[in-house]
């Protein structure tokens, strides 16, 4: 595929395109003064080819154009291809359109949206020749597996002004994220080092790889299932020993001893204790307990009452035993000692209270002494009654305890029949488990596992199997052997353009590791980016390019047959320059050699590669020189020479 004009069309439809012309298999020079749009002919290029993201700058382009074209050519046929300007960051919508030689630019009016970018990479993809591949990264990679395709392509082919001066980097957008391993991935394919079925290979392998993943997951999972039952068997052997199900269990049993133990375990009956209602017993006896408690409790209290008067009969008679005593003591008791009761015994004065008369204190005390006598009769009743009453209590109290001791027994009984219904439960349960356990582990025999194994097995052997098919194919060997023979004219350019260190390099190659140029030397390998100077940077970028192009071309590889270069020349002008053709002093022959070089190398693959350079410089004495200008930007009669023509300007 090679390019045969480039065309921009006015965003207000006016119908004349701005067109830029290539000679197809044959050095095309874009020369002019600075900011002309040269390098926006790269950018425009790389959109046309399905770039969803345009770099192109602002104004003028940005603010007049609305249509972008790209003319193809393959070998038969012929390819339109026009994208629209994007409204916003990025557009997918593209216009198609394939004929015979006859195919040329539309007009405005004809341009509209027909397809997609994807549908625009497929079809270029599949007219370049690239087959219908996915690329899977190996195992364990970050990156995501991709489809193959002019987008990979397209890189091997533009360089813009800052890539072909970079000293780090030697593809176009390799800086970019992801961009650089795409490259490492795709080039040993556009060598011809990997194909379809090495990537088909790789996609079996990573598949059997995942089967194998996956049947070790299984079997692993097996193993675990199986000594997680055993381990469940072990421990329901020893909830059934102490339950009484079994009598002896080994201390580490095999599976076949956990399994014949727990089976018997399920032989061992029990016989079922149902639930005694003792409601009424239970009442029967709570009832009598209050019964005797209330009794007590009045036996207490008639108790508490005797004793009462007890106390208080013991202290009457004491009182009346005093008094009497008191009496007698002084002998005023005896009829002798009558006297006159209204005077004093003792100095006979009369009183003005008379004292009550000797006959009156007698019968008192007589009266009295009747009464002792009758409360000293009473006193043997009522320690009989005492007695009564507390013979009375002591029986009261006994059968209290019996009655305790009856709801005791009563209450143990139950504990008893809870805890062998408990009991039941618990061998039920224990029972209940291992029946599950016996029947889930029936699910996972032995020979489970072993068919388990033997399908991983299989897969080990499967993967080891691809293993060596993909080691026989040896991609990595394989590229590095094709890189040999592009370094091979690398080597010999770079002399050619005496380049630093290329003299006492034994080979000038390419490092698919680094994607960069390196120098093989005797003492050791030197990367361009420890080699000076931006002349060299570039030297080693262009004999790198044209190398790779003469190789791909001659081995007939699926990969656009142009390479586009933006100022191949800039490290021989200063950095801001109007016209490099007023630049009296600059190294002219070197920059006529970097211009030979590109010529010769056009004529070497004799029409097959198509060169296109964007450069300020402009040999006016070297007629070959001029007859590869296609445009040539620069004042005519004083009116300016531009990508964007002067009346879309105004």
């Amino acid at each position: 595929m090679q390019l045969l004009a480039l065309a921009l069309y006015h965003r207000d439809g006016r119908p004349t395109p701005r067109v830029v012309r290539f000679r197809p298999g044959a050095l095309n020079i874009l020369t002019g003064e600075s900011e002309t749009g040269k390098s926006e002919i790269l950018d425009i290029v790389d959109y046309c080819l399905g770039r969803s993201t345009p770099s192109l700058p602002d104004e003028p382009i940005d603010q007049t154009v609305g249509w972008y074209a790209l003319l193809v050519a393959f070998p038969d046929s012929r390819m339109l291809l026009a994208r629209p300007r994007p409204t916003g960051a990025s557009t997918t919508q593209a216009m198609i359109l394939t004929g015979d030689d006859n195919l040329d630019l539309p007009r405005a009016d004809e341009l509209t949206a027909n397809s997609n970018v994807a549908a625009l990479r497929a079809q270029l993809s599949a007219r370049l020749g690239i087959e219908d591949f996915r690329f899977q990264p190996p195992p364990g990679a970050a990156r995501s597996a991709f489809n193959v395709s002019i987008a990979q392509a397209t890189l091997l082919c533009l360089q813009n002004q800052n890539e072909i001066a970079d000293k780090k980097a030697l593809f176009h957008r390799q800086t970019e994220n992801g961009m650089a391993q795409a490259i490492k991935d795709t080039l040993p394919y556009f060598l011809g080092a990997a194909g379809p079925q090495q990537a088909l290979n790789r996609h079996h392998l990573n598949e059997a790889q995942r089967a194998q993943r996956a049947a070790q997951r299984k079997f692993d999972d097996a193993l675990r299932h199986r000594e997680a039952i055993d381990a469940d068997g072990v421990a329901l052997l020893r909830l059934a020993q102490n339950e009484g199900l079994l009598n002896e269990v080994p201390q580490t049993p095999t599976p076949q001893e956990i399994r014949r133990l727990l089976e018997q375990a399920l032989t061992i009956t029990t016989s079922f204790v149902g639930p005694v209602d003792l409601t009424d017993r239970r009442y029967q006896l709570t009832e009598e307990r209050r019964e005797m408690r209330e009794q007590l409790q009045q036996v207490d209290e008639t108790l508490a009452l005797v004793d009462r008067w007890q106390k208080q009969g013991e202290a009457f008679t004491g009182e009346l035993h005093l008094q009497l005593g008191r009496l007698r003591s002084i002998n005023l008791l005896g009829p002798e000692h009558d006297h006159d009761h209204t005077v004093c015994p003792m100095c006979t004065r009369p009183l003005e209270h008379p004292d009550a008369p000797a006959a009156e204190i007698l019968a008192l005390t007589e009266h009295l002494a009747g009464e002792l006598d009758q409360a000293q009769t009473i006193q043997p009743i009522r320690d009989e009654h005492r007695r009564s009453l507390q013979t009375e209590r002591a029986a009261v109290v006994e059968r209290l305890k019996v009655n305790g001791a009856q709801l005791r027994e009563l209450a143990a009984s139950d504990d008893r029949m809870r805890h062998l219904q408990d009991q039941q439960v618990r061998i039920a349960r224990v029972q209940g488990r291992i029946d599950q356990a016996l029947t889930a582990g029936s699910g996972s025999p032995a020979g489970g596992i072993a068919q388990l194994h033997d399908s991983l097995i299989a897969a080990q052997d499967n993967v080891a199997t691809l293993q060596t098919l993909i080691e026989e194919d040896d991609v990595a060997a394989e590229t590095e052997r094709r890189l040999t023979d592009v370094a091979a004219n690398m080597t010999i350019w770079a002399r050619r353009l005496n380049l630093g260190q290329a003299a006492a390099a034994d080979e000038v190659t390419i490092s698919l590791s680094q994607l960069n140029v390196v120098l093989r030397r005797p003492q050791g390998r030197l990367p361009l980016n420890r080699i000076g100077s931006a002349k060299n940077w570039i030297g080693y970028h262009m004999v790198a390019h044209l190398a790779l192009h003469t190789y791909l071309r001659r081995h007939r590889r699926p990969v656009p047959a142009f390479l586009m270069l933006d100022q191949p020349t800039q490290a021989f002008f200063p950095a801001k320059i109007k016209d490099a053709t007023t630049v009296q002093d600059a190294d002219w022959d070197t920059v006529t050699a970097y211009f030979e070089l590109l010529r010769d190398v056009a004529d070497l693959n004799d029409g097959a590669l198509q060169i296109i350079v964007c450069d300020h410089a402009n040999l006016t004495d070297h007629p070959w020189f001029q007859e590869s200008i296609v445009e040539n930007w620069r004042p005519v009669n004083g009116r300016r020479q531009a990508l964007i023509p002067t009346d879309w300007l105004d």
